[in-house]
């Protein structure tokens, strides 16, 4: 185990190297002077040039990739070039809002797939099955913004239940909640619909397992033997599934940020990209990768210790 977790630590530098090498590549190469968004098409070159050494903007590529790279192992995230404040400061006050939704929506997430998972196996080729997989399909093909939109509509506007944006702080437990109600709806929906395919599937195949057909030889019902031995079995993917998704609803609310206001991560890397804040972007960005390189590390041992085969696999 030891071996593996090794070679699995190894595989995880070498995917965050090659990850920060494309993240600074893509943002290097697109189009648009930080300095000169700062200071406005009338400044003048000596006064460009000034801002731009002082940004370190002037410094070959390369010498800025050791630079931010090094930065970055040693816990430096940078200094924003608009706000002349750390990165690591704004990504701590931006994790305050982005974190306990992305949590929230992973709670209902669970809280509507694994019900109804296990509902739908245990009444294979029924109309309850029928009903809940049709249900998952349109769960996954409604773009998440769109139903956003449609939320704020019905509960923001028609129904006034919700405001339709913004967050009050944490000062205000209640109503900073009661602000990320509607947004981790909305993330939580097409996230529900996966895990809950992911649950069925992974059910259906440990009910065709051999310890299963031995408890039911022994006077177990199905619905029994689906508890008691199947449901715990069928939980090792289903886990792997959820630490993955977890990642993303935190890498991944950048559009359902914008459409509620909420002062995230994701309105963050939105904000930065306009303004041309490069070493704003590179820096939360590449933080959502490690994230989610980090997260599916974590599951994968999990997997393995649980599952020796899949380390016989590598």
């Amino acid at each position: 185990m030891l071996r593996y977790a090794a070679k699995r630590l190894v595989s995880l530098a070498i995917s965050l190297l090659v990850a920060s090498l494309v993240i600074f590549l893509v943002v290097e190469v697109a189009p648009g002077d930080p300095a000169s968004y700062m200071l406005g098409i009338n400044a003048q070159p000596d006064t460009l040039a000034a801002l731009r050494a002082e940004l370190g903007l002037d410094m070959p590529a390369a010498q800025r990739y050791l630079h931010w790279l090094g930065g970055m192992m040693t816990g430096d995230f940078g200094t924003s070039y608009t706000y002349r404040a750390p990165v690591a400061g704004m990504v701590a006050d931006r994790l305050q809002v982005s974190l306990p939704l992305a949590l929230l929506a992973l709670v209902l997430a669970v809280s509507i797939a694994f019900p109804a998972g296990i509902h739908a196996a245990s009444r294979r080729g029924g109309a309850a099955d029928t009903v809940v997989m049709g249900a998952t399909q349109l769960g996954v093909a409604i773009p998440n913004f769109w139903f956003a939109m449609l939320l704020v509509l019905l509960f923001a506007l028609k129904l006034r239940w919700f405001s339709a944006g913004g967050f009050p702080g944490w000062e205000q437990p209640g109503a900073a909640l009661k602000s990320l109600a509607l947004p981790a709806v909305a993330l939580a929906l097409p996230q529900a619909a996966i895990l809950t395919r992911v649950m069925r599937s992974s059910l259906l195949d440990i009910l065709g397992e051999d310890f299963i057909r031995t408890a039911r030889a022994k006077g177990l019902s199905r619905r029994q033997a689906l508890w008691r031995h199947g449901l715990r079995n069928a939980l090792i993917p289903v886990l792997t599934i959820l630490g993955l998704q977890f990642s993303f609803l935190l890498a991944g609310a950048i559009i359902i940020e914008q459409v509620f206001f909420l002062p995230g991560l994701g309105r963050l890397i939105f904000q930065a990209i306009t303004q041309r804040d490069l070493i704003v972007v590179e820096s939360v960005v590449m933080l959502l990768v490690f994230a989610v390189i980090a997260v599916t590390f974590l599951t994968d041992l999990a997997y393995a210790a649980v599952d020796p085969r899949l380390r016989a696999r590598r």
